[in-house]
């Protein structure tokens, strides 16, 4: 009986290709050696794919940026922790309640240092986004990166924290146990900590629920992932009263990391590799450790208090205002 092969994600923007796509899969099954014809005709076909692709991918706009952050086949924090930490301990529940899944935790080994790291989860298959919410954290899985933050302060280890969910979960449960509290709690502390932090934003930045593991003295964001005070969906919905202008919130909402970039927002773009990170695992966690790496280097040269007074400063200058002839503010 023959296994059915799975059928491939493509997102909106990329659906113009699929028939080029397919030409070269049937291509690529017909050519065998010495068939010097079909060769070449193989790779002027992907030569093309190759060129619409890089064209498609020069003009994206956020709407195709938030898809591509989504992306189901994208690295999350756990396949990052196995690229860039050696022996990982993974540390579980926030000793009042349970153990919040959405949000993992552990401390470890990057490149010759010990850490403490933590980050959002989404889960890959349908047992594990359950078992995950899909990445959007209880007000338990905020208390158990707390305590973890509490270990790396007590035993002087710099901190990693990966962000990608889109949002805390908004369901009563969490509501009745302290979901704004255990996120204000969290940005409290980490305003205090006197040990390197660094932030990574590798897909969704959605909100509180980013923030309540993001307060770091460096933030970096991957190439195609996106940052905001809300869903472009959540936005739209209340701005139009209508999702489907989400596409035109995500471009009114500046939540690329060009956009972060040019508005301080973010310290660094973390490059992927070509078309995606969701394509290449291995290079994505390279570039990332990288950048990782040169940033942690930097900030373990200052001492805690000058760590927290940067850390301060940073998220202090954010935003202005500017006083209208009239008087007001606008």
């Amino acid at each position: 009986m023959a296994v059915e092969t799975p059928k491939k994600y493509v997102l909106d923007f990329e659906k113009p290709l699929e028939a080029l796509e397919a030409e070269i899969e049937e291509l690529r099954a017909r050519v065998e050696p010495g068939e010097e014809a079909l060769a070449a005709q193989l790779k002027t076909r992907e030569e093309e794919l190759a060129a619409k692709r890089a064209e498609l991918y020069a003009n994206l706009t956020a709407w195709d940026r938030v898809q591509l952050a989504r992306h189901p086949e994208r690295p999350y924090t756990l396949d990052y922790v196995q690229r860039l930490v050696e022996n990982p301990l993974e540390f579980h529940g926030d000793r009042l309640f349970r153990d919040d899944q959405a949000i993992v935790c552990g401390v470890g080994k990057f490149r010759g240092r010990n850490i403490v790291w933590m980050g959002h989860e989404k889960g890959r298959k349908v047992p594990d986004k359950i078992k995950h919410n899909f990445g959007s954290p209880h007000p338990e899985g905020y208390r158990k990166a707390l305590r973890l933050m509490k270990l790396a302060e007590k035993f002087r280890l710099p901190l990693l924290a990966l962000l990608d969910t889109a949002g805390a979960y908004p369901g009563i449960g969490a509501e009745e146990r302290g979901q704004a509290e255990a996120i204000a709690r969290n940005v409290l502390e980490m305003f205090n900590l006197t040990v390197p932090f660094v932030v990574a934003v590798i897909g969704e930045g959605g909100s509180g629920g980013a923030f309540g593991i993001g307060v770091g003295n460096r933030v970096l964001m991957q190439e195609y992932a996106y940052y905001s005070v809300i869903s472009p969906e959540g936005c739209a919905a209340i701005l139009w009263r209508d999702r489907a202008y989400a596409p035109q919130a995500a471009a009114a909402l500046k939540i690329t990391a060009d956009d972060l970039k040019g508005l301080g927002i973010i310290d660094e773009i973390v490059k992927e590799p070509a078309f995606g990170a969701h394509r290449d695992h291995d290079a994505a966690a390279e570039l990332l450790g990288e950048a990782i790496e040169r940033h942690l280097a930097e900030l373990e040269k200052m001492s805690g208090e000058k760590l927290r007074e940067d850390r301060r400063k940073k998220f202090l200058a954010m935003g202005f205002f500017e006083e209208s002839p009239e008087g007001g503010r606008g």
